[in-house]
């Protein structure tokens, strides 16, 4: 099976469950990166290499979040209240956004702990 196809088997609920288990999965990914990227943030201050690779690893996780929430919100039929998870879709993707937003700025807040005064 393809990365896409899995993707794609992800948003539309998979196998198991309804088409809100797309959704929910795109909410508790987005949600994952969000926090974490909340921790490499409040670590970024020192020069610790948990900050790295928290800002890195919400990035990603926040990316992926993001994906799977627009595949889901693509692939749905109907509208809101139809209970296939559109709307929990509509709010993964703020969330995965967010993730990548706050690893970003750990990243940054690292790289300039890092430099020298001057």
């Amino acid at each position: 099976m393809s990365a896409s196809a899995v993707l794609i088997a992800a948003a539309e609920g998979g196998i198991i469950g309804d088409g809100r288990t797309g959704a929910n999965l795109a909410l508790g990914v987005g949600l994952l990166g969000l926090v974490i990227g909340w921790l490499a943030l409040t670590r970024s201050g020192g020069r610790t290499g948990s900050a790295r690779t928290g800002g890195r690893s919400a990035i990603a996780i926040g990316a992926i979040g993001t994906v799977l929430a627009v595949l889901h919100l693509v692939t749905s039929s109907g509208g809101p209240g139809t209970g296939n998870g559109l709307v929990g879709a509509i709010v993964a993707v703020p969330l995965g956004l967010g993730g990548v937003f706050l690893g970003r700025q750990a990243l940054t807040r690292f790289r300039r702990a890092g430099q020298p005064a001057g």
